[in-house]
């Protein structure tokens, strides 16, 4: 089976976002560039590690590279909500980051979720030339490359997206519902 490359080298837009109410919302990275919009859907963990990571890459190439890196935005950039049609493309499974020091760019590789697939082989003797192959090869992929700015702009939007939630109970630090929820540290009377 092919597989997609979605690749958006640069993109008019690239931001993290979500669709749904918290408690019940469905994160997306979103590319948008040459008439074309992909999303794709992701848990809520990934977006805060990606911003995380990000961040930590920057530094890093700023540190060997003597790259220039622009200060946190002050005021507040992109804002709107996701571009519509949001229509998942596919889930993602694997992130994967670079620093590209020649053009002084952030790649952002978002990996479908591979299916696991058992497979069983029935004949010995045959030779297996897909043996070399990276597990991942055949899987779609959304590619982002972006400048330094614009991967500053990323990281704070995905901060903010990320915060948006539930609040955190101040004892055990689950996600308040608004009706609350049963606290373990009140040994299961609601809080």
């Amino acid at each position: 089976m092919t597989h997609q490359v979605h690749a958006f080298e640069p993109p008019e837009r690239f931001v993290a976002g979500t669709v749904g109410p918290p408690g019940e919302r469905t994160f997306f990275l979103q590319a948008r560039g040459g008439g074309r919009l992909v999303s794709v859907a992701l848990e809520k963990v990934q977006v805060s590690l990606l911003a995380e990571k990000l961040e930590e890459l920057l530094t890093e190439a700023q540190r060997r590279f003597g790259v220039d890196l622009p200060e946190p935005p002050a005021a507040v950039g992109d804002n709107d909500p996701l571009d519509t049609p949001v229509d998942e493309e596919f889930r993602v499974g694997t992130l994967g980051l670079a620093f590209d020091v020649d053009t002084a760019t952030v790649v952002i590789e978002a990996i479908a979720a591979g299916e696991a697939e058992v497979e069983v082989e029935l004949d010995d003797d045959e030779d297996d030339e897909d043996d070399d192959e990276e597990p991942d090869e055949d899987l779609d992929r959304l590619r982002v490359r972006l400048t330094p700015e614009a991967t500053r702009e990323f990281i704070e939007r995905a901060k903010r997206v990320v915060n948006a939630g539930r609040p955190p109970c101040p004892l055990c630090g689950q996600p308040l519902d608004p009706a609350g929820h049963l606290c373990p540290r009140h040994n299961g009377y609601h809080r």
